[in-house]
């Protein structure tokens, strides 16, 4: 009886040459679900709480994409939190006290031209530690962990202590809430659009294995992965456009704008919120860079071999240097859609996150050995990271609790990788 199961579940994933770290993830996050949704009473599943997790999941998940490079070439960055609370706070004074003595409230340039500092400033923390480990030969754990001091004392600096609000009214856009959110028609065509995007990178992908003479895939396990992706999405879809604006929001806006309330009041969906659909972007943006360049390449050269690197001409000192740059701008990328959701800067933004982002990029089948990991992993192992902080609010457990579980967590993340490396180098 099992054999007969086991035998076409196996042929199954050989034919889609499906990641099985990654299906596990997915089945680890629906047992996830599962089990806080059965002790929630199903409040855990309510297309309200789904979507707050989704946006709550956002700045971990865009951080964590460049975690993943920078642990593949054997480094660490444990300075990310702070350095996410120091570039939120340029952000936020910029836009509320620099900006406004210049050009006043809500000029239309303010958010662009907050958010392009706090990802320069973002850029030089990140460069300046990449230096100091990459030219300088200091480890990046020691780095980072003065990073995480130094990130923090600077933030505090900036304002003396002081919380920032309130953001700009545009700026805003980007922490999600009825006004950050793209509506129900918007959802459903950007649904479709990323349905015809799966399926055109199938066929890309068919296609260019003809064209090298690689081994294709069976048509039908196309057809699965394909139908698997897009549904998918458009049950995330559907989630997000059952979850409406709060009445009096609604209402609100129908007298502002002069359409009538009906009897039963007025409902209109929230879809996508602007911050998942930023962290996707990057995710896709930095998938193609791990993948798809010389770059990429070079990252995961490193990360597997970096004395053979070397000798091949990889200039790895500047390629570690990039790493940690470009980690530096997805922290002021996650900085902004932390303080736009907040709607404020405070001393304390981003405490721990860097726990969370590590956590996310390890338990997402990144290896700390180096030369193994996947963004798409990543993203899964952060959303698995919030689900399991949502759902133990949501079940009652305190903080100092929710702590300890996080770092069992992370510990057992550790361990499986080790046994699955060590199984696979068998």
């Amino acid at each position: 009886m099992v054999e007969t199961l086991v035998n076409p579940l196996k042929r199954l994933l050989e034919a889609t040459e499906v990641d099985t770290r990654i299906l596990g993830m997915v089945a680890v996050l629906g047992l996830l679900w599962l089990g806080f949704g059965i002790a929630t009473d199903g409040a855990f599943l309510t297309p309200r709480n789904l979507w707050n997790l989704s946006v709550q999941t956002s700045s971990i998940a865009v951080m964590a994409t460049g975690m993943v490079l920078v642990i593949v070439t054997r480094n660490i960055d444990l300075s990310v939190g702070s350095l996410l609370g120091f570039t939120g706070m340029i952000i936020a004074v910029t836009q509320a006290e620099w900006l406004p003595a210049l050009w006043g409230y809500d000029h239309s340039m303010t958010w662009v031209t907050a958010l392009l500092v706090g990802m320069v400033v973002g850029a030089l923390a990140g460069a300046l530690q990449g230096f100091v480990i990459a030219y300088m030969g200091v480890p990046a754990f020691i780095v980072t962990l003065g990073g995480l001091l130094a990130w923090r004392g600077a933030a505090w600096c900036v304002t003396s202590g002081r919380t920032v609000a309130p953001m700009d009214s545009t700026f805003q856009i980007m922490g999600g809430g009825p006004s950050g959110s793209v509506g129900e028609l918007a959802t459903w065509l950007i649904s479709g659009a990323i349905c015809l995007m799966i399926v055109a990178a199938f066929l890309r992908g068919r296609h260019l294995r003809r064209l090298h003479q690689f081994p294709l895939r069976p048509v039908w396990a196309e057809f699965v992965l394909a139908g698997f992706y897009c549904t998918g999405v458009m049950g995330a879809a559907a989630i997000a456009n059952a979850y409406p604006w709060p009445s009096r929001i609604a209402e609100r806006y129908a007298q502002a704008e002069g359409i009538p309330i009906p009897e039963g009041g007025l409902v209109i969906a929230h879809g996508f919120a602007v911050p998942v659909l930023v962290a996707v972007f990057v995710a896709v943006v930095m998938s193609f860079v791990a993948t798809r360049t010389r770059f990429g390449r070079y990252v995961f050269a490193i990360g597997g071999n970096p004395e053979a690197a070397e000798l091949a001409g990889v200039n790895t000192r500047k390629v570690i240097l990039l790493v940690f740059t470009i980690m530096g701008i997805l922290a002021a990328i996650g900085a902004a859609i932390s303080t736009a959701r907040l709607n404020a800067a405070t001393n304390a933004q981003g405490t721990l996150d860097e726990l969370y982002v590590i956590a996310a990029a390890v338990i997402g089948g990144t290896s700390l050995a180096g030369g193994i990991g996947k963004v798409a992993g990543a993203i899964l192992g952060a959303l698995v990271m919030q689900s399991l902080q949502s759902g133990m609010v949501l079940v009652g457990i305190d903080t100092p609790l929710q702590n300890m579980i996080v770092g069992v967590v992370l510990v057992i993340a550790v361990w499986v990788d080790t046994l699955y490396r060590k199984r696979s180098s068998l």
